[in-house]
């Protein structure tokens, strides 16, 4: 109960009483409208000093109790007020930005003026002001709720001896003016640097100003040093603290030998890792075998490293592991979600150790699909470890590697004929699968493209990949049954504007997506089969994949669109995935549980304890945030080093596929390299295009000639900025 620290004074000392809270809370929620101190004064017949300093002292202390906001431009508001949104703030490299909200369904325009008030990741407090034109709606800055006080990472200049820094994110479109330090006195001009704003000045006419804290490198770049601007521009966790580095050394490399009584010992079952000939991490292995005599089908068990026996909740290891949310993979380097200790040497199912694991035993029917499944703590000792493309030559009878591993020859070939079932009868027949061919990079020994190609997934990624997902549906079936909080991997179904969108693109491509105003999985399936054999197969799959919504994390199941599942989790990488790792406890929880014989479990508050500093909900929240955050930074350095390749292909000409098309030019795929380039609108000089923004293509006026997605091209490498990652296209005509 908030207490009104005046309502016991005596009224008759003014002239007019001092409206209570009540009052004043019920005056600002009827008016749309900014309402100013001399409006309350106004409204509520205040006009003398003592009583103004009364209802002053009152408002401010509203403020304080968080029951109104008082604004930039001296104004008071209540949140419920309907033209009030809190949202962040989106910057853009020519100075204006939006506005994200989750109430809003569109981002609300920032101009220039506005962005002034306010920097790239804010969250601010806006009035909405409804635009004619273009239809637009407009927010104006209120109050700076929570500021953004990430580094920032840019170049250091010196100009008529004021030294500034530009930042490398154009989303912060200003110049940081910085103070002298020890940092600055032998730095040259053009250092990578890291700068921690110091006062951000909201007056227009003042400058924005920080202090050097780090400095990354001189102007010669460097894949390293693309690797590092990336992890900081992203605020990426990196460092270990030392509650982090005190736990490490107090867990023992052996695990306590009482586990073997409370765990199955399958160290018989010869099971083995399959993984790519670069990866990093080893926490899943498998084994299969066909059902005794008598019995139609496949038994198959998924082994996952027992994570969670080391990593116990609340602990520093975990609060780390929560904070990062998952591993982030870059071409030079990895920043694991787990200390190396655990991600490469306790948890990653090396060859011929013995290893904790969890295991998920699934019986299969003869077409593969999923009868019964179970979950146990169990020991293994992998017999072990190969690459995909291992296992496919040996499946196709490659005579070295058949000898070579003679003795797991027989389990070998059990997959493939698992192999063969699960192929012929998909795990999700009704789930859309991307068959999108992956750009693989060469790199030399400073990290820098020395060779590309194409890589395509063969039968040994796709089969790993169903036995995976099989495990995930069997978890998501288990844990569901208890109603314990997990995560839920969701994958919502496209919005309304997202499909017919998509199926006006389709359409100029002479294609039709099926299924009515809400297709189901399986349409999108339906289309991409019958265009299998299509040149520009890969774009369409591209186009079909952005009117798709992005998967997240839940503990609400939403179910997955994709895979055409009412329930999914992520069971099978607690290692790099916290989800994955919130999952496991959960199992084990209800395991042991079961164990002691406690019928009807309910939704206990496991989760809610003070073991987490926030609940389930806004774990999820966070952990798809960091998947994203992840995602871009890693396509930040992978952008680098196409541009530092194709630097030195400028001049060269290349037959491509347009790709995407914008208000300002068209992106065209290099078929030898399967890297972008723009052709820039007002380089097009033998006619004048406008832009078709619903067909999305250009248009010449005269000539009629077009652009538009799929056509093929003869274009020219002309120029390549590696500092913004963009490479320029010329049409070769």
């Amino acid at each position: 109960m908030v207490v009104d620290t005046y309502q016991k004074h005596n009224h008759k000392k003014y002239t007019n009483p001092i409206p209570s809270r009540e009052c004043i809370l019920s005056f600002l929620r009827t008016d749309k409208d900014l309402i100013n101190l001399k409006k309350i004064e106004k409204k509520f017949s205040i006009d003398n000093q003592e009583s103004k300093k009364a209802l002053h002292r009152r408002l401010r202390a509203m403020e304080r109790d968080k029951q109104i906001i008082y604004t930039y431009n001296c104004c008071y508001v209540v949140l419920e007020n309907i033209n009030i949104v809190i949202g962040k703030v989106i910057g853009h490299r020519d100075g204006y930005g939006f506005l994200r909200s989750e109430t809003l369904k569109e981002d609300l325009w920032l101009s220039a003026e506005q962005m002034k008030l306010c920097i790239h990741g804010d969250i601010i407090l806006a009035h909405v002001i409804k635009s004619e034109k273009k239809g637009r709606s407009l927010a104006k800055v209120l109050k700076i709720l929570k500021p953004n006080n990430v580094l920032i990472v840019g170049r250091y200049y010196i100009e008529k001896k004021i030294k500034f820094v530009v930042p490398n994110d154009n989303r912060f479109n200003f110049k940081i003016f910085v103070f002298s330090s020890t940092l600055t006195k032998k730095l040259s001009i053009g250092s990578v640097v890291v700068v921690k704003l110091n006062k951000k000045f909201l007056n227009k006419k003042n400058k924005i100003e920080g202090i050097i804290v780090e400095v990354l490198g001189g102007k010669e770049m460097q894949t390293t040093l693309a690797t590092d601007i990336a992890i900081r521009t992203h605020s990426i966790p990196y460092i270990w603290s030392k509650e982090v580095k005190n736990q490490l050394y107090q867990i023992n490399d052996k695990f306590d030998q009482k586990e073997f009584k409370n765990r199955v010992d399958l160290r018989h079952l010869p099971f083995f890792t399959i993984d790519e000939k670069d990866a990093c991490d080893f926490d899943d292995a498998i084994f299969c075998k066909k059902k005794n005599s008598g019995e139609e089908g496949w038994n198959l068990w998924v082994a996952i490293s027992d994570v969670s026996y080391y990593v116990k909740p609340g602990t520093p290891i975990d609060q780390e592991a929560l904070k990062r949310g998952n591993s982030v993979y870059f071409p030079s380097l990895v920043v694991p979600m787990l200390p190396e200790k655990i991600s490469t040497d306790l948890c990653s199912l090396n060859p011929y150790s013995e290893r904790l694991c969890l295991i998920c035993e699934m019986s299969l029917s003869e077409e593969g699909e999923l009868i019964k499944y179970k979950h146990y703590e169990a020991v293994i000792s992998s017999q072990g470890r190969f690459t995909y493309d291992e296992i496919f030559k040996i499946w196709n009878g490659d005579i070295k590697l058949c000898l070579k591993y003679n003795k797991l020859l027989k389990q070998i070939k059990n997959l493939f004929f698992l192999q063969k079932t699960l192929k012929k009868h998909d795990v999700s027949k009704k789930g859309v699968y991307f068959d999108n061919i992956e750009t693989k990079f060469v790199l030399d020994s400073n990290f820098k493209i020395k060779k590309i190609y194409q890589h395509i997934r063969n039968d040994a990624h796709k089969f790993i990949e169903s036995c995976m997902i099989l495990a995930n549906i069997a978890s998501a079936k288990f844990i569901k049954k208890y109603q314990y909080p997990i995560l839920f991997r969701n994958h919502d179904r496209p919005d309304q504007d997202s499909i017919i969108n998509c199926r006006i693109i389709l359409n100029e491509l002479g294609l039709s997506l099926s299924g009515g105003e809400v297709p189901e999985s399986i349409h999108y399936s339906d289309l991409l089969k019958s265009i299998k054999n299509r040149s520009d197969y890969e774009m369409i799959q591209t186009i079909l994949l952005r009117s798709m919504k992005q998967a997240v994390y839940s503990p609400e199941n939403r179910g997955h669109f994709g895979l055409s599942l009412s329930s999914y989790v992520h069971f099978t990488s607690p290692i790099r995935r916290y989800p994955d790792l919130i999952l496991h406890r959960a199992i084990k929880k209800v395991l042991s549980k079961i164990d002691k014989n406690k019928k009807n479990l309910k939704k206990n508050n496991f989760f809610k304890s003070n073991l987490y500093d926030m609940n389930i909900k806004k774990i999820g929240i966070h952990c798809s945030m960091t998947e994203r955050r992840a995602d871009e930074a890693n396509r930040d350095v992978m952008d680098w080093l196409k541009c530092d390749f194709m630097e030195k292909k400028i001049g060269n000409i290349f037959t491509g596929v347009v790709s995407n098309v914008t208000s300002f030019g068209f992106f065209v795929r290099l078929n030898k390299y399967l890297i972008d380039g723009l052709v820039r609108l007002e380089n097009l000089s033998d006619d004048y295009y406008y832009f078709d923004s619903i067909g999305l293509k250009f248009i010449g006026k005269s000539t009629k000639n077009t652009f538009r997605l799929g056509d093929t091209l003869k274009v020219k490498v002309v120029s390549v900025n590696l500092h913004q990652k963009k490479i320029e296209l010329s049409l070769c005509l």
